[in-house]
């Protein structure tokens, strides 16, 4: 049976390159009369986020509003009002889902507005 060891993330090969994003290394040895190794490439799953937007005393309903609808792509002016509600009665609202680096992104620009935002949620 063949053993292995996954590395880190855009961690350098034998020639000093890094993976790309995404990709982790294993090597693995298969033993015979002469032993070699293989390195594997496996695809690590892309690191998700949840972008939240917190209540706060200080923006209008209108303006989250705007802002959604805005800086979040394929947000309709209802689901934002419905999201704004929420964000108004429970404290708190999960906006946009999807992968770290646009969950990044949307963060800063509803920040940028003005919006209250809780830390970016890793899932």
């Amino acid at each position: 049976m063949a053993h292995g060891s996954p590395s880190s993330l855009g961690s350098p090969s034998s020639d000093g390159s890094a993976l790309p994003l995404g990709l982790t290394r294993a090597t693995v040895t298969t033993p015979g009369t002469a032993t070699r190794s293989a390195t594997l490439l496996e695809r690590a799953p892309y690191p998700e986020a949840r972008v939240v937007v917190l209540d706060d005393d200080i923006n209008t309903f209108q303006h989250v509003v705007e802002c959604l609808v805005r800086h979040i792509p394929g947000m309709l002016t209802d689901r934002a009002w419905d999201l704004a509600h929420r964000i108004d009665g429970e404290g708190s609202a999960v906006v946009w889902t999807g992968p770290l680096e646009q969950a990044e992104l949307y963060h800063q620009l509803l920040a940028a507005e003005g919006l209250t935002m809780a830390p970016l949620q890793r899932d």
